[in-house]
């Protein structure tokens, strides 16, 4: 995300102005008006490290950099890399483009604070992501300059975070930061005291005054705040405790009185009528976030309401999204947002977790309006992440940067995805040349790059080329083909390779419903491979890891990587009915349980009990790019007891969203993943049982295929053989006690809020 945007939907934030305002008008006062201080002397090749650290950076190195070179303009005569500092002993690739700047960063961890205690110094805390346009932009700007680093170096404490890494740390801040500025994004920019308390942030901050059109530049506001923390010290200390008591009450509401209704459904939807852009869909403003609007919310209130404007609004979204330029037409997949309101201009990084959501989101709107076309766009998105981005062990890699260098060796955001009217012709000859143009939107502008989008002019080409609708699309189909080979012979951009558990968690879940959906067994199969490279690496000793790289865990899970995996087992269920994944998904949800769950007010808390690395422990609440981790826990909760009909699970998900009934009732459509639980507490649920005979697996397969184009987000669908598979499931699943089949057929029992139809054995009746 760009440092000066950021979907404030994201987030809302309120701030006594009276506390705060005052200190930062003091900062940016004294800041704006300060003079240069005496330039600062150049840095050595050698940072202060002993002898035992080097020797680990010198052997650690080259197993992180084999397949990078070194991102930084600081060579030796040999090419080699003038500075190198602790972040080469990291895994994260963001930590690795930092390796060999000049300044002297440590990674979050007790070393860092104790040294700024002993040294008595400010921390800057330097929070992105490897695929993050602007994070690079500062750091060629700041932290590639040696007066800058010098300045750093000397004064203060450099920490760099990944906030892929470490969502816990990024929350906390980020919260500072927005109630500081009024908004918030990365690079993120944090000034701590020795204790952690955060005194001032930004984002992106321009190196020097004047530049980029900001009077006060990040150097200079180094030395101001410098200078604050050596002569008023009082100051610093009271703003960051006053902020740090706001981040206390912000992380932690006070808990609501009673139990948020399904009005609120009602109050959010209206309010996104409100806010809907009639033009191009999604919510109106310069910038569009596929996040911005909960799709999945709007499918389900119109099942219920046959507002036909809501159908609008979800169909016009999905349109315009896979037409414009955030759709990637030549691969498949989705650029994370576009900075202008018409879909057209991306910021060109790709996300793992936009693309899952997206596929889940075009295989619901198949199911639930018949469209072909969501179904193919779907299909697209999952057969790239296939493709490109998932390991050869079964998981998922993180992201693919903006950035890629062009034939000169400059590094250009966008260049891999774009293409000039000379690129197009010399690779189709001249009647294809104008038809793949005309299709794709480009103008007669020779040497400008240009982005493809579907420019709505099928029946002008179809009509002025004498070819049909399907001759077309074959055309096309052929060409992005052509398209495609050509790309792959540029630079590639930057791949972020860890492999996030939530993030996978999500594409399990997306290949698990398309795979049902579509009646794909190669969706279902890799869904199946990437939970089993989740189990053999990112689990150990009962315990779930966030992330992994270079063949090592990384960070403790997070709740989001507990609550998504056990959303992803419940729908590995309903794609293949094998109560074992069901079984799983009550194991990891009671490990939730115990780690996270705050048992009497109600909620779960971002990190597990025993973690002591933070100034405080959050509940999340509020939705992002990803629903938050307290609406996913609370919608398990939901879906388990509509399996198993335990009244404990009911009980908890009532005792969270009571918690957090005060924000919900606030603004709703901010928690737009719990107002999904509200709404499945709420509806009838319906129920399908299916009983086959002893040796009749197949035999369940013509009712579940008229299921599979139906969008019943609510049911409980259950699959099971006379026999001891039908034994097991009648333990956990009380909808199949006494169910069996009529006269040695397989019959379906369907019912609804308890009630229930005689059963059938024609799936047409079904």
């Amino acid at each position: 995300m760009s440092w000066f945007t950021w979907n404030l939907r994201e987030t809302s934030i309120t701030w006594n102005k009276k506390i705060m305002f005052r200190y930062i008008f003091i900062f940016l006062f004294l800041s704006l008006f300060c003079t240069a201080l005496s330039f600062a002397q150049e840095l050595s090749a050698d940072l202060p490290y002993d002898n035992a650290l080097m020797k680990r950076i010198n052997e650690m190195e080259p197993t992180n950099n084999k397949k990078n070179s070194p991102r930084t303009k600081h060579l030796d005569s040999n090419g080699k890399p003038k500075f190198t500092n602790r972040l080469a002993l990291e895994s994260s690739p963001y930590l690795l483009q930092h390796a060999h700047n000049p300044v002297n960063w440590y990674p979050w961890g007790e070393k860092a604070f104790e040294k700024a205690r002993q040294l008595d110094r400010p921390i800057l805390l330097s929070i992105g992501y490897s695929t993050c346009h602007w994070c690079h932009v500062m750091e060629e700007e700041s932290f590639e300059d040696i007066e800058i680093a010098t300045y750093l170096n000397e004064h203060y404490i450099a920490i760099k975070v990944d906030r892929e890494e470490r969502p816990d740390i990024d929350s906390i801040y980020m919260t500072a930061v927005i109630a500081l500025q009024g908004s918030g994004g990365w690079p993120m920019t944090v000034f701590l005291t020795g204790d952690k308390k955060p005194f001032y942030g930004g984002t992106y901050f321009p190196a020097r005054d004047g530049d980029r059109g900001t009077p006060t530049g990040f150097l200079s506001i180094l030395k101001k705040l410098n200078e604050l923390y050596c002569t008023d010290r009082n100051s610093i200390k009271k703003a960051g405790s006053q902020i740090s008591e706001y981040l206390k009450r912000a992380s932690l509401p006070e808990p609501g009185k009673s139990l948020a209704g399904k009005d609120l459904i009602f109050q959010s939807i209206k309010n996104y009528k409100k806010r809907f852009d009639q033009i191009n869909g999604g919510l109106a403003g310069q910038n569009k976030f596929p996040s911005s609007l909960p799709l999945g919310l709007l499918m389900r209130h119109y099942l219920t309401s046959k507002d036909k404007q809501v159908l609008d609004m979800i169909t016009l979204t999905l349109d315009r999204m896979m037409t414009g330029g955030i759709h990637d037409h030549v691969a498949g997949g989705f650029h994370r947002y576009t900075t202008d309101s018409i879909w057209l201009t991306p910021h060109y990084e790709k996300m793992l977790y936009d693309n899952a959501q997206l596929a889940i989101a075009y295989t619901e709107a198949y199911q639930l309006t018949g469209n072909i076309k969501y179904k193919r766009i779907s299909q697209k998105t999952l057969d790239y992440l296939l493709k490109e981005m998932q390991s050869p062990e079964g998981g998922f890699y993180s992201a693919t940067d903006a950035d890629s260098l062009t034939p000169c060796g400059e590094r250009e955001e966008g260049y891999f995805f774009t293409w000039t009217i000379k690129e197009i012709d010399a690779l189709f000859n001249e009647r294809t040349s104008k038809i793949v143009r005309q299709y794709y939107g480009l103008r007669e502008l020779e040497d400008k790059r240009q982005i493809l989008h579907i420019s709505g002019q099928q029946d002008f080409i179809t009509k002025n080329f004498a070819v049909s609708p399907e001759e077309l699309e074959n055309i096309i189909i052929k060409a992005n083909q052509t398209l495609y080979k050509k790309r792959l012979t540029r630079s590639l951009p930057g791949l972020d390779d860890k492999i996030i558990l939530s993030w996978n968690s999500l594409v399990i879940s997306a290949l698990a419903k398309a795979g049902f959906a579509f009646n794909e067994k190669k969706y279902i199969d890799a869904a199946i491979q990437t939970h089993a490279f989740v189990f053999k690496n990112l689990w150990h000793d009962q315990k779930l890891f966030h992330s992994f790289k270079n063949k090592k865990r990384g960070h403790q899970g997070f709740l989001d990587d507990y609550a998504f995996l056990a959303a992803a087992l419940i729908d590995l269920y309903e794609a293949t009915f094998d109560i074992e994944w069901l079984l799983k998904a009550i194991d990891i949800d009671d490990l939730i349980q115990r780690k996270f769950e705050d048992k009497i007010p109600g909620g779960f808390f971002m990190t597990p009990a025993d973690q002591k690395d933070l100034i405080i422990r959050e509940k999340p609440s509020n939705d992002g790019a990803i629903p938050s981790g307290n609406a996913v826990a609370v919608m398990n909760l939901v879906r388990l007891y509509l399996y198993t009909d335990r009244p404990s699970y009911k009980e908890r998900a009532e005792n969270s969203l009571k918690y957090f009934s005060d924000a919900l009732s606030k603004l709703p459509e901010h928690l737009s993943g719990m107002l999904l639980a509200i709404e499945l507490l709420s509806r009838p649920g319906k129920e399908i049982v299916i009983i086959t005979p002893r040796n009749g697996r197949q035999q369940a397969n013509p009712f579940l295929n008229v299921l599979r184009n139906k969008f019943i987000p609510a049911s409980v669908v259950i699959v099971a053989r006379e026999g001891k598979d039908l034994d097991a499931k009648s333990k956990v699943l009380p909808h199949v006690r006494g169910r069996k089949t009529i006269n040695g057929m397989t019959a379906a029992y369907p019912c609804k809020g308890k009630v229930c139809r005689l059963p059938v054995t024609d799936p047409c009746d079904l």
